[in-house]
């Protein structure tokens, strides 16, 4: 048993492992900060314009992605090196009608829902 924990102190990929955990630690440090000053920064454009900053929007999917990828690393989920040793997530196209989309397509099926019942009602 002794000899495998000697073995397993020994290794030289658990240690390196453990410098990047600290590195994207600080990594994750600093994107929380980011989010931070991002979110205060779009709710005053909301509060002033009335809309958001498209390009904002953006910016927080791909921080949010970021985070999360550092996050899966740092808990062994994930073996992938987060930028700078790994791309940059881009954004999935953020639409500002999306919510407006969506709430249609929710009204379309519960019509088609309606009008299916009606037919097997009576």
């Amino acid at each position: 048993m002794s000899h495998d924990i000697k073995h397993n102190i020994k290794q030289q990929s658990t240690w390196k492992r453990g410098l990047y955990m600290l590195l994207f630690t600080m990594f994750y440090q600093i994107a929380e900060i980011i989010l931070f000053m991002m979110v205060l920064f779009q709710f005053f454009i909301k509060l002033l314009t009335g809309d958001t900053n498209q390009r904002l929007r953006q910016l927080g999917q791909s921080l949010a992605t970021y985070i999360l990828q550092i996050v899966q690393f740092l808990s062994f989920n994930s073996e992938m090196h987060p930028y700078p040793f790994g791309e940059w997530p881009v954004a999935k196209d953020t639409d500002s009608n999306n919510h407006a989309n969506d709430k249609k397509e929710v009204d379309d099926i519960l019509k088609k829902i309606e009008q299916d019942d009606g037919m097997d009602g009576d």
